[in-house]
Formats: C-alpha cells, sequence, structure tokens
C-alpha cells in the first residue's frame, strides 16, 4: 500500500513538473503562409518575415543569416530553428541565435536553447529563443522590448576549421501571442508594502514640558577654553610681536654722534 502511495505522488510530482513545460507550445505555421527560401547577410538586407510564416533555406556553414519581423505592444514572440547537416563533419560545432530590436540591441531570452552544441555524429540541432513581452513604452535608458522591427541573426560561433564552408539547412519560425497591449507593470497596490507594527499612543492632553536646569555661572565663565582656537590665536599674536621687535633690535642701525 505505501509503495503505491509513493508511486502515485512521484508520478503526481512528476505530472506538475511537465505541467510548466507542455503550456510553452512551439509555434506553429499559419494556414495558407507563403515560404520564405532566402535570407539576408546583414542588418540592412535582413529578409521581411511575418509570424507564423515559414522559413526554409539553403547555406553554408559559417554564413550569418538575418531576418526581421515587426512586433506590435502586447506580443510575445518565440523564435525556433532547425539546421540540419546533410553531409558527416569532423567535429562539433556551437550554433547560436540572436534577435535585435530596431537600435541594434540585442533582447534577452527568457526561454529556449539560445546556443545548443551539435555533436560530430548529430544530424541536425535545434535553436530556439522566446523574448520578453513587448511593452507600449518605457524609459530611453532601458532595455526593454518596444514595438518596432526586430532582427534575427542565425550564425555558428564554434566549429572546426575543416567544417568551414558545408552546406546547411536551415528551417526558422516566428511565432507570436497576443497578451494585449496594457503595460503589464500597471495595477493597485491593495495594501501597504511595510505594515506599520509600532503604532502610536493618542495624546488626550497637552504634554507638561520638562524644567530646563539654569547655568551655573561664575566669574571665569566668560574665559575661553583651554585649547581653543581663541587661546591660540591670542598666543600666537603676542610671539609675533615679541618676534617683530627683537628682530628690528637686530637690524636697526646704531645712531652716530
Amino acid at each position: 500500500m505505501r509503495t503505491l502511495i509513493r508511486s502515485a505522488a512521484a508520478i503526481t510530482a512528476v505530472g506538475l513538473a511537465l505541467t510548466p513545460a507542455a503550456a510553452l507550445a512551439a509555434p506553429s505555421p499559419s494556414p495558407g503562409a507563403t515560404t520564405v527560401t532566402k535570407a539576408g547577410t546583414s542588418f540592412l538586407t535582413a529578409t521581411t518575415v511575418t509570424a507564423g510564416q515559414p522559413v526554409q533555406v539553403g547555406a553554408s556553414t559559417g554564413d550569418h543569416l538575418y531576418w526581421s519581423f515587426r512586433a506590435d505592444a502586447g506580443q510575445v514572440h518565440e523564435v525556433t530553428a532547425t539546421v540540419t547537416f546533410p553531409k558527416p563533419r569532423s567535429g562539433a560545432s556551437t550554433w547560436t541565435v540572436d534577435v535585435f530590436d530596431g537600435l541594434r540591441r540585442r533582447q534577452a531570452c527568457t526561454a529556449g536553447a539560445q546556443t545548443p552544441t551539435a555533436g560530430a555524429s548529430a544530424t541536425s540541432v535545434a535553436l530556439g529563443c522566446t523574448l520578453r513581452r513587448v511593452r507600449p513604452w518605457a524609459e530611453p535608458w532601458s532595455g526593454d522590448p518596444l514595438p518596432g522591427t526586430y532582427y534575427i541573426r542565425l550564425s555558428v560561433t564554434d566549429l572546426p576549421e575543416p567544417d568551414l564552408g558545408l552546406p546547411i539547412d536551415v528551417e526558422m519560425l516566428v511565432g507570436a501571442t497576443d497578451e494585449g497591449g496594457a503595460s503589464g507593470d500597471d495595477g493597485e497596490l491593495a495594501a501597504p508594502l511595510v505594515p506599520n507594527t509600532r503604532a502610536g499612543t493618542v495624546l488626550s492632553a497637552e504634554p507638561t514640558p520638562e524644567p530646563v536646569a539654569d547655568e551655573e555661572t561664575d566669574l571665569t565663565g566668560w574665559l575661553p577654553e583651554a585649547g581653543s582656537r581663541w587661546v591660540w590665536t591670542t598666543v600666537g599674536g603676542v610671539l609675533a610681536a615679541v618676534a617683530g621687535v627683537v628682530g628690528f633690535g637686530l637690524t636697526r642701525r646704531p645712531r652716530r654722534p
């Protein structure tokens, strides 16, 4: 009986662990969308694609492939790519998919295998990047994603030199989920962030001021304290006067009769 309970608990834990992953479904091509068969080689020549439009291109290992797409406020975009190796390779290679905004600022990925490594015997490698939700506004100094044109760059970052230039087949797809244009930071504060745990007491009458003790005065109260700047200033002035008189007596010429 205990074994069955433990098994059921384990199955439940596994199911709970897999639930968030299952919620992030991979993007699928839009019905009737035209397949794009080319890619750019820089930001200026990036091929424009739309969400749900599949991409299938042939390239060479070492090429930098660029695409661009339009992002509106409230959307969450997910980029998936698969690189297939028709010919055998001599070693492992590391691939990366980067997304930049209109100001060429690299946007962080919240999920997905952004820089996977394909072994020497692997026939393909899958890449992915889920962007943050596009915000309708942001501070000028922040790097938050804003509406506009975004750029995708697919490239290889590490590979053996003999594999440079080998043919590859690339499949890429951009998915978009609209979550509304309102800012996710908007809301109302239902309770104080730091509750007051030391409340004060209500005064029913005016408080009575405490009596002030009379200061003791004597005849020497007007004299400055020993070591004060007034004492040192006075002593310095006297010494300067004495030095002046002595110096004058030593340097003056005697009068002739």
